[in-house]
């Protein structure tokens, strides 16, 4: 079984090279900066990236666009999801919470938490549907529950020793510079897209 160390290196890979390099693409066409991966729980292996593609349908975030794609892979070679890892580069929305637990995953990992979302990228309608919608204040789901259980990225990442760390700490720190020059993109040109909560 690897490590809490070996699983974060694997996690942070796969925003960096796998992730990132699709959210560049889609922010320059308009689309959020939310994405998704799903790696093997054997070997950390990514089986896919994907992210937000909202300006072709306001139901494809980050996460629901990664398992439109997963569901699209046949059958006959496609892993079971309780043998994969869910990695969302924001904590899952009310619909991604949901859509995850139907697509039958028992875990997921996500890198900023919806106070981020809404404080360090100015997109607070994950928060706004969960209280309006459900009653439920920052938080207010159950992080861990029949289906599945959540972890946070960066609580993870707080808990490691030294010398593991800084150095995970650093690439964290240079995944979040990159996110806030992706939302500044994002942010000045979305009055542009056909996105309903943009």
């Amino acid at each position: 079984m690897a490590s809490k160390t070996e699983i974060l290196d694997k996690l942070l890979h796969a925003i960096e090279h796998r992730i990132i390099p699709m959210t560049q693409e889609g922010v320059a066409a308009g689309n959020k900066i939310f994405g998704a991966a799903l790696l093997r729980k054997s070997d950390l292996s990514v089986v896919l990236a994907e992210t937000n593609n909202e300006i072709e349908n306001p139901l494809w975030h980050g996460e629901v666009h990664a398992l439109k794609r997963f569901y699209e892979v046949d059958s006959a070679i496609r892993p079971d999801p309780r043998d994969l890892i869910f990695l969302s580069t924001h904590e899952p929305c009310s619909m991604c919470l949901s859509a995850i637990t139907w697509a039958g995953f028992d875990n997921f990992y996500y890198f900023f938490s919806h106070e981020d979302s809404r404080d360090a990228f100015a997109i607070p309608h994950d928060l706004k549907i969960l209280r309006e919608v459900f009653s439920l204040e920052p938080g207010g789901y159950n992080a861990e529950n029949a289906f599945w259980k959540s972890y946070s990225i960066q609580k993870m990442i707080g808990e490691l020793p030294q010398p593991d760390h800084d150095r995970v700490r650093s690439r964290a720190a240079a995944i979040s510079r990159k996110y806030a020059e992706l939302s500044e993109r994002y942010q000045s040109g979305k009055g542009e897209n056909s996105i309903p909560l943009n």
